[in-house]
């Protein structure tokens, strides 16, 4: 494993705490690190975002992997890729240097076809063990949302929403996990919106998020730009109906009116609306959660495990 953000040697690691110049100190280090490596391995498995971290972290990888003639996986996960791909002219060409384009979900794999690539999905795994599946009868007005809180995941469309839900259920709580840029803005939104029952619980270690799930009754999710939010199966996995702006890939991982419920980007108005139909329509709410607890079965590693091992044999020749 290879970071993108590798600490320096001692004497020069004060250079990571200074803004722009840790770049400019680690991409080389990082560099240099891929080509001593490069040599080692059979295959090199690319994780990529898009526009600056694309060209900065993967774009190296694959042209260090062609350099020593090593087989490469791009592993694009980013659910901007149309906006990366249209704005940025050499990044389809520089895709076109992996071996094998993979995504997570078929949405991506639909995009890279309007611009002539490629692609292959191979969905994300969940490990369900992780999460205990909750039956909830009756439903409780308790949400969960957990988003990094940047722009791009809109939590502001879940306060507003979560503001016409309290309107009808004066008891209903809101649980916000997650850190980001936008923190302060959202809570002083809250305010502005006179919320009650809101909490902001910061970043939240993987580990103990199982216990949120089990916490809340209902998954809150409205982001503008998506691709296959693991966080939406992890509900699934634990007794969680979805309701969800259909932003990116999210529809290709939640059927409307069978394993969540879809509403449109930037709608708090529709959002609320969804997620009042679990607390009024309880039997509705028990159906989709077992349909999706059953789609659960299409994210665990042993649904995906072989297919990432099939890939690799065949790249290094060993199939």
């Amino acid at each position: 494993m290879l970071p993108v953000d590798p600490l320096l040697p001692g004497p020069l690691r004060w250079l990571q705490k200074v803004k722009y110049l840790r770049t400019i100190a680690t991409i080389p280090w990082y560099v240099a690190t891929l080509v001593l490596r490069a040599p080692f391995c059979d295959v090199l498995h690319i994780f990529a975002a898009s526009s600056w971290a694309f060209v900065l972290a993967p774009t190296p990888a694959l042209i260090v992997a062609r350099l020593f003639g090593r087989k490469s996986i791009l592993n694009y996960r980013d659910g901007r890729a149309e906006y990366h791909l249209t704005r940025w002219p050499t990044a389809a060409p520089t895709m076109r240097l992996a071996d094998r384009l993979v995504t997570p979900s078929g949405y991506l794999v639909d995009v890279f076809a309007l611009f002539g690539l490629k692609g292959q999905y191979i969905h994300n795994f969940v490990d369900t063990t992780r999460f205990r599946f909750r039956q909830r009868r009756p439903f409780r007005p308790v949400f969960l949302s957990n988003r990094s809180l940047e722009p791009l995941y809109n939590t502001g469309c879940t306060l507003r929403a979560f503001a016409r839900i309290q309107a009808r259920y004066p008891d209903a709580q809101l649980l916000i996990a997650g850190g980001g840029s936008q923190r302060k803005a959202l809570e002083a939104l809250g305010r502005e919106l006179g919320l009650r029952n809101v909490e902001f619980l910061g970043p939240v270690p993987h580990s103990r998020m199982h216990e949120l799930y089990d916490a809340a009754d209902i998954y809150l999710n409205s982001p503008n730009v998506d691709n296959m939010p693991v966080s939406i199966i992890e509900a699934y996995a634990s007794g969680l109906p979805v309701a969800t702006t259909k932003a990116g890939g999210i529809p290709y991982i939640v059927r409307h009116e069978e394993t969540g419920l879809l509403t449109p980007v930037g709608d708090p108005e529709a959002l609320a609306e969804a997620a009042m139909r679990f607390l009024r329509e309880q039997d509705f709410a028990e159906r989709i959660v077992a349909q999706a607890r059953e789609q659960c079965n299409q994210y665990t590693w042993e649904a995906v495990g072989d297919q990432w091992i099939s890939l690799y044999s065949e790249l290094a020749g060993r199939g």
